[in-house]
């Protein structure tokens, strides 16, 4: 396996951000309450995880190792200014349903848990890649526990697109369950651990099938 490829792979599978190392979790399970609003924040911090990857590693030989965690939380922070600066310009309304989970990027233990410990050891074109295969990981949990929430507590998907896209895109929303009355544990923080649950025990039960699969070969090879 290739290193870029390894990296894309831990950061989407392997050592998933939010199914095997359970960090960020504050967001995760605060903001999925829809779909639209879990990959908005999803795509935000991918961006903030990219660019800090770049920056730690371009600096890295310019930062005194006693201060070098001050400076990463500095230089997160930075960039997180910019990507709330450019939320609240391009995309108010979704800017303010999101609310205080934007600036809390800087606080989220992934991202300085990844410039610490590749970002400061690596190259810059490495570190981009892990931070924008971290995101995405991220990204991809947060979309799927939208949509979970989303499905059981609205029987909707995509509600809340004209935020993002303006009020043509009201009509965008996918009515999946008509005349659902709506489960209100869905969308409460209790549905958010039910279902971040469900898909850790999804992602071990495939991890145990793929594991008995490679298995299977080298037992009918010794059985032989």
């Amino acid at each position: 396996m290739t290193p870029h490829r390894e990296i894309l792979e831990n950061g989407l599978w392997a050592q998933n951000p939010g199914l095997t190392q359970l960090l960020g979790l504050c967001p995760l399970l605060a903001v999925s309450s829809t779909m639209v609003n879990a990959v908005s924040l999803g795509l935000a911090t991918t961006l903030v995880m990219a660019l800090t990857g770049l920056a730690v590693s371009a600096a890295r030989h310019l930062i005194p190792p006693e201060i070098r965690i001050p400076v990463f939380v500095l230089i997160i922070a930075v960039l997180v200014t910019v990507v709330d600066l450019v939320m609240h310009a391009y995309a108010h309304d979704l800017y303010l349903v999101l609310g205080i989970f934007v600036p809390l990027i800087v606080t989220n233990c992934i991202v300085l848990a990844r410039a610490e410990a590749f970002a400061s050891k690596r190259g810059p074109l490495a570190s981009t890649l892990d931070g924008l295969a971290m995101g995405l990981g991220l990204t991809g949990v947060l979309a799927l526990l939208g949509a979970l929430r989303e499905l059981a507590g609205k029987g909707t998907l995509l509600s809340g697109l004209h935020l993002v896209f303006g009020e043509g895109a009201r009509s965008w929303t996918i009515q999946v369950l008509p005349d659902y009355g709506g489960f209100l544990l869905a969308v409460l923080p209790p549905g958010a651990f039910i279902g971040l649950g469900l898909l850790i025990a999804a992602r071990n039960a495939l991890d145990r099938r793929r594991t008995e699969r490679r298995s299977r070969p080298t037992a009918l090879v010794r059985s032989a």
